[in-house]
């Protein structure tokens, strides 16, 4: 969001005035994305739930073993259906049928809440790394170079962390992170975002 902006300062012609409006659209644009973000986070988490209860309620229904083995083994990741046998599938499906009926309500939790807080923040506060270089350095074309340098660390250091958490390789998918964010940036520059 914010290299949309800082990449549009170099074509303005403008001064500082126009500098700061745009710098203080990027900061209200990752502020509202933020809300946005924490919002849709919650979302999935009440969804997930929802579809786990919906799930559960299924299978206990079904009526059929085999039918309720086939819609357990569906909510499933694939590697963890993958090696299960029929025995342990089975016995997996007479604990959900054993089980008290749940409440038909899926709340969202405090740790549902502290996760979306720290949605929010992370999207927001990524803001003020791209920011700081035009408070810092009058030239704007310095600036915007500064501030695009940072936009490419902190894109590698995502992709980075995203390789290693995934198993792969920190540097391709650091790189690669890099590449995406460029062309995503340049197409929404090219397109007026």
């Amino acid at each position: 969001m914010v290299l949309t902006f800082t990449s549009s300062i170099s074509v303005a012609e403008g001064g500082a005035a126009d500098t700061r409006t745009m710098l203080a659209g990027a900061i209200g644009c990752n502020l509202a994305w933020g809300i946005v973000d924490a919002a849709m986070y919650l979302m999935a988490n009440l969804s997930e739930r929802a579809r786990g209860l919906a799930t559960m309620r299924a299978i206990r229904r079904s009526g059929r073993d085999d039918v309720g083995q086939l819609l357990l083994l569906d909510a499933l990741p694939p590697v963890v259906a993958s090696v299960l046998t029929p025995v342990e599938v089975e016995a997996m499906r007479q604990r959900l049928a054993r089980m008290p009926e749940p409440s038909g309500r899926v709340p969202l939790d405090r740790a549902d809440y502290r996760g979306a807080t720290v949605v929010f923040l992370l999207v927001f506060l990524s803001t003020f790394p791209i920011v700081i270089p035009f408070l810092v350095f009058q030239n704007v074309a310095i600036a915007l170079r500064g501030s695009n340098a940072v936009a490419i660390v902190m894109m590698f250091a995502t992709g980075w962390s995203l390789g290693r958490y995934t198993g792969r390789s920190g540097w391709r998918t650091g790189l690669a992170m890099v590449t995406l964010g460029i062309v995503l940036v340049g197409i929404t520059v090219a397109l007026g975002g």
